[in-house]
């Protein structure tokens, strides 16, 4: 359980103790947990119900793991690699509709990350850790991954047991611990924005 430093005790610990480490136990996700935490990221929100997500994984080892690290730029490579399983989101930006209409689907990207929020909580919720990373080939990914044109790839994000920070350089040992918090004041205003 992380510190609270300051949060507010009626913050789910959920949340709370949510983070996003880099050093991870070389181990397996069993696939059913993972199936939970996709099922978790399924109950998120979206603008008429379309769930616009799309959750495309390899585990550690298996015939896409390489490939897929392989996708991520070098700096998350580097740690991302001892993690169990790698996933890359991708959001549908249509609404497709039952008589095989689509039109624009304005809040695709944040619809994903709603379902990507209720991932990273699942996965803490069963003492796994999950970080996501922008730091991605995307265009290159676009292509391996065969993401037709109307969608995108929004993020990558790993899941696994965390590690010991000593696995680490000495930069990012001084960087593996949870990160603080802006107060509310500074993000959430009534009125106009300032």
């Amino acid at each position: 359980m992380i510190e609270r430093d300051g949060a507010n005790p009626e913050v789910l610990d959920v949340i709370v103790d949510r983070w996003s480490p880099r050093s991870f136990v070389e181990s397996a996700v069993p696939q059913a947990d993972l199936d939970l935490i996709f099922e978790a990221a399924g109950w998120a929100p979206s603008a008429f119900n379309v769930q616009p997500w799309r959750f495309l994984y390899a585990h550690r080892g298996d015939d896409n793991w390489d490939r897929f690290l392989n996708l991520l730029v070098d700096f998350n490579r580097d740690w991302a690699k001892d993690a169990s399983v790698l996933v890359f989101v991708v959001s549908d930006i249509l609404q497709r509709k039952d008589d095989s209409t689509a039109s624009p689907n304005h809040s695709h990207s944040f619809d994903a990350g709603a379902a990507w929020v209720l991932a990273a909580l699942q996965a803490t919720a069963m003492g796994y850790y999950a970080h996501a990373m922008s730091g991605v080939k995307f265009e290159l990914a676009k292509r391996e991954l065969a993401i037709p044109d109307d969608y995108r790839l929004e993020a990558a994000f790993v899941i696994g047991i965390l590690g010991p920070k000593e696995k680490l350089s000495e930069v990012l040992q001084q960087r593996e611990k949870p990160s603080g918090r802006k107060p509310v004041s500074d993000f959430a205003w009534s009125g106009n924005f300032r």
